[in-house]
């Protein structure tokens, strides 16, 4: 019998690949918006997250969602300062002035900083920076603020009205050009500022100071359990409830500040 020779492939088996593990991929860095949301932000966070839009008080749910996460020393402090910018302002208009600067600038700084992991070290110089110019140039400086406080006036009054006046979908559409309404405000209320000082003066503390109150009031509010579902749910109810807020005590702000102020004022 002749023998059964084997017939083997004398290709070489390919050898396979040896397993390669893969470095586990590193979280990305949280934005504020995250940070406020796991319940661990600090001040800095909640305020940068509310305002990251131009019609911050029309942004209920991002605000309701922030306020929530302010602790109540921190709501305590805002309804304290709101209280008293809102009702002396005029009267300290040089000290309403420079701190409502270092605290714009703080919180810009903050916000920037955070690009580079640095925010704390941006704020800070950010914050110096622009309470130390704004001392010896205090007519120019309450022309900013006047101009800041008409853009803000702006974005939110052209927001909640696009909101009351359109459809949902419309109205969010248009709201979203808010900065037609901010620049508009930011040049009336900029230019009026060299004409009508004393004005200019009560109306950024008046808006200012009810901003900062109505912030810290609702933030306290929000801590109790019995009403936090209420008032959470009332906010969320329309973009126009929490300019509404801020709006009558503003109002009543200036009208105490005309009435008032003027004799116990600071010279300009």
């Amino acid at each position: 019998m002749q023998p059964i020779l084997a017939q083997v492939d004398p290709t070489p088996a390919e050898s396979l690949p040896a397993p390669t593990l893969e470095a586990p991929l590193e979280p990305a860095a949280a934005t504020a918006t995250e940070t406020v949301s796991e319940g661990s932000a600090t001040i800095f966070d909640i305020v940068t997250t509310i305002f990251a839009k131009g019609d911050a008080l029309a942004q209920p749910g991002r605000m309701v969602e922030a306020l929530q996460n302010m602790s109540i020393v921190s709501a305590t402090v805002f309804l304290i300062v709101g209280l008293l910018c809102l009702f002396n302002g005029y009267r300290y208009y040089r000290i309403a002035t420079v701190l409502l600067a270092l605290a714009i600038g703080a919180f810009v700084g903050y916000a920037l900083g955070e690009r580079i992991g640095a925010q704390w070290i941006v704020a800070g110089c950010f914050g110096v920076l622009l309470a130390t110019i704004c001392f010896p140039l205090m007519k120019y400086a309450v022309a900013l603020m006047g101009g800041l406080t008409g853009a803000y006036i702006g974005a939110n009054g052209w927001s909640c009205i696009a909101q009351l006046v359109s459809s949902r979908t419309d109205g969010l559409n248009i709201a979203d050009h808010y900065w037609i309404g901010a620049i508009v405000g930011l040049t009336l209320f900029g230019m009026l500022a060299f004409v009508l000082f004393k004005l200019s003066i009560i109306v950024f503390t008046s808006i200012g100071g009810s901003t900062i109150a109505v912030l810290g009031i609702l933030a306290l509010l929000l801590q109790i359990p019995l009403f936090s579902d209420d008032i959470a749910s009332g906010l969320r109810a329309h973009a126009s409830v929490i300019p509404l807020l801020v709006l009558v005590p503003a109002v009543i702000g200036l009208v105490l500040q005309e009435t008032t102020g003027g004799e116990e004022a600071q010279a300009a």
